[in-house]
């Protein structure tokens, strides 16, 4: 394969799954690649090693975040005038400020609270795929954990849960979150804006003791998230939380189905799940790229990079990087150590939400493995069009109990 064959871009290239085989050829011959792109006459930076995406990931002061936004498309001025309001967007000191009030609700004590309630959740949701005996994986088993963890950490009420399932299959439907104003996902991204201003006006004035009182309420400086920040916010959490983390747990049973051998691993040692979890993540690499912009004149992997030049992050490619990994295109759920970058490659933008999505992750396998003696495949899975979400949209199969 030559170069001048390679597009990492074209969202029908991942119907099929990740193009390994191009990232393959770029990491070897060009890890800093000038990629063709239709809507910038110049092209883009496509980084696809790992040590080139970290560094990209912890130097926000000259890979840019905010100058054109995190987003892979381009856009007009005006459009990134707001999403430069979403902390995604943002560069230091903006996006320090705004994390640090939004960190509130994602520390350490307040993710071990959810332990239990999250393994409860796991059993009825096993419990009930098992009776119903064959479906979509997707809705058996990955969708709902993430809901229900985010309509609690946002305190929406537990009929509204779909909703959110509902809009973020929605916004997934814009290919790289570029949103059509006629579009449906943009009219799913103001349904969703208006529930969050909603949400936020009823919790303000009647604080409880979950994840949106503890944002919109003072902290001990007086800190707290304007009402524009806190509906961005909801909206991040929301598509983020929820897409990945499904994602990552259809993506896993794929690979299990895939891989055999690995799943009676795991059933005959559940302790494996928290290994399982990394090792799903780096597999699935359930958000392929993010966009950067420099700042300055940088050389980033033996390339001169101008300043503005966009350049691209490909998490994808990273996650299988031959010099990092040994055996990279081996599935192993007892890989360690495993240093990938499914949740970001370290630096101001680290995933807020790793930690509750590895549990979630961790709980719903060792669940799995527990109860569940096999999973037949009843159909080939289905991909989301995308090249900045790595997901499985269905997934038919048939639960044996153990």
């Amino acid at each position: 394969m030559s170069l001048a064959t390679i597009d990492v871009y074209d969202p029908d290239r991942y119907q099929a799954g990740i193009p390994h085989q191009d990232f393959r050829v770029l990491r070897a011959q060009a890890p800093v690649f000038r990629h063709p792109d239709h809507q910038q006459p110049d092209g883009f930076w496509a980084v696809t090693r790992h040590a080139d995406v970290v560094r990209v990931s912890r130097t926000p002061e000259v890979f840019s975040s905010s100058r054109c936004t995190a987003i892979l498309a381009e856009m007009p001025e005006e459009e990134r005038a707001q999403q430069r309001l979403m902390m995604l967007n943002m560069d230091p000191p903006e996006h320090n400020q705004l994390r640090s009030l939004v960190n509130r609700g994602f520390t350490p004590k307040m993710i071990s609270r959810m332990r239990e309630h999250l393994q409860d959740a796991c059993e009825t949701i096993v419990t009930e795929a098992l009776a119903a005996g064959s479906g979509d994986f997707v809705e058996l088993c990955a969708a709902d954990l993430p809901l229900i963890v985010i309509a609690e950490l946002m305190g929406v009420p537990v009929e509204d849960r779909y909703k959110l399932f509902d809009w973020s299959n929605r916004l997934a439907a814009a290919t790289d979150l570029r949103l059509d104003k006629d579009g449906d996902p943009a009219i799913a991204a103001m349904e969703a804006y208006q529930y969050a201003n909603d949400l936020g006006a009823s919790k303000r004035a009647c604080p409880a003791d979950d994840i949106i009182s503890r944002l919109i309420v003072p902290d001990e400086h007086g800190g707290e998230l304007s009402e524009l920040e806190f509906d961005l916010f909801f909206l991040l959490l929301m598509f983020a939380g929820n897409e990945t983390t499904r994602n990552a747990i259809a993506g896993g049973m794929q690979a299990m189905i895939d891989h055999p051998e690995q799943w009676e691993r795991l059933r005959a040692d559940p302790d494996l799940a928290t290994t399982a979890a990394d090792e799903i993540v780096r597999w699935v690499s359930p958000v392929n790229g993010f966009r950067r912009t420099a700042t300055r004149d940088v050389e980033l992997g033996g390339q001169l990079i101008r300043e503005n030049d966009k350049v691209v992050m490909f998490y994808a490619s990273a996650n299988f990087d031959e010099t990092v990994f040994g055996d990279p295109f081996t599935f192993d759920i007892g890989r360690s150590p495993n240093p990938q970058v499914g949740f970001g490659g370290g630096g101001p933008h680290f995933c807020l939400g790793r930690h509750l999505a590895m549990l979630e992750i961790e709980l719903m396998y060792r669940t799995l493995a527990a109860r569940v003696r096999r999973v037949e495949p009843l159909g080939p899975p289905s991909r989301l069009r995308s090249n900045f979400v790595n997901g499985v949209t269905a997934m038919p199969v048939r639960l044996i109990p153990a």
